[in-house]
């Protein structure tokens, strides 16, 4: 199963070898420095955003994936019953968010202070997850300059 680790400067979500072969990836790295904010998820289903986009989802059993959305990519190891450590990131890293099944609800909570600690930019006013980012409205969008339309001068 995944789990989360601080190593060195980096935060890594070591795979094991069966879901190295179901995701054709190694682990995922990115650094400390990266961690934006951490949460934990009792419900497992709410850390999964979007759509899938490579990996494995099997409904009732698991779901290790990279998932895509507006904002970015997220990368989910989840299992349903379990609880989930969410990181969030800033934009700059590869993913915006990773998400780990932890074994009970005490080791999600010990891994969630551990990483807060860790992470130096890592945002501690609140324990609460953060919603997807809206992409900007432009003027593109408005009635006026729909194809199709025409507008009188």
């Amino acid at each position: 199963m995944a789990r989360m680790l601080v190593k060195g400067d980096d935060l890594v979500v070591r795979l094991a070898w069966w879901e190295k072969a179901a995701v054709r990836r190694r682990d995922v790295r990115v650094p400390l420095a990266a961690v934006r904010r951490v949460t934990v998820e009792p419900d497992w289903w709410r850390a999964l955003r979007a759509t899938q986009e490579h990996g494995r989802c099997i409904p009732g059993a698991l779901c290790l994936d990279t998932r895509r959305h507006q904002g970015g990519k997220d990368f989910v190891a989840v299992r349903p019953g379990r609880p989930v450590v969410r990181v969030e990131l800033w934009p700059s890293a590869p993913y915006r968010l990773l998400a780990v099944a932890a074994r009970s609800d005490h080791a999600g909570g010990d891994l969630a202070d551990s990483l807060r600690r860790s992470a130096p930019e890592a945002d501690a006013s609140t324990r609460w997850r953060q919603p997807l980012p809206v992409p900007e409205e432009t003027d593109r969008g408005s009635a006026r300059n729909t194809p199709g339309r025409t507008s009188a001068g």
